[in-house]
């Protein structure tokens, strides 16, 4: 699909549906990211795993493959992956092409979206295991009993992590 497969330490990046390369934790993550983005009604996304202070891009689906690259690794405190994984809280914009804030980093603009949100997802001890980017068609505030029911579903990501080798 993409037509390139690069790795980033053990993860794949870059991952086309049924790659036989993808470690079972990308496996399991990508199809994780379809389902969660299905029942969000968003149109993109990702996931990163905290490690080694940052994040590694474990899965994505419908980002561009420039993009792709450009997050392979995401500092702590870098885009709005990165400054949900520094806060400890999501980080969202109501407009990815618009946004003046900061957080959106140029890469993000080239994904065809408009509202998104970065998800810190937390093991059973509290400590931040990954997040979770999603994307939406629309502009708008992802605030309330959205932002809390997106949190919730992002949350069983957790479960991933168990029994599978990263």
């Amino acid at each position: 699909m993409w037509g390139r497969l690069a790795t980033c330490g053990r993860l794949a990046i870059g991952l086309p549906d049924g790659d036989k390369h993808m470690t079972p934790y990308n496996e399991a993550a990508q199809s994780w990211l379809a389902t969660f983005l299905t029942e969000a009604g968003a149109v993109a996304g990702t996931v990163h795993v905290h490690e080694n202070g940052g994040l590694r891009l474990a899965a994505s689906q419908n980002i561009p493959e420039k993009v792709q690259e450009i997050v392979a690794w995401v500092p702590s405190g870098k885009g709005m992956a990165g400054l949900a994984l520094e806060r400890g809280e999501p980080v969202q914009t109501c407009n990815l092409q618009e946004d003046r804030s900061g957080a959106v980093k140029p890469g993000a603009k080239a994904v065809d979206a408009r509202a998104a949100v970065a998800l810190p997802v937390r093991n059973q001890h509290g400590s931040i295991i990954a997040v979770v980017g999603a994307a939406f068609a629309d502009d708008r505030e992802i605030a309330g009993e959205e932002l809390r029911r997106l949190q919730s579903a992002s949350e069983s990501l957790a479960t991933l992590t168990e029994g599978i080798s990263m």
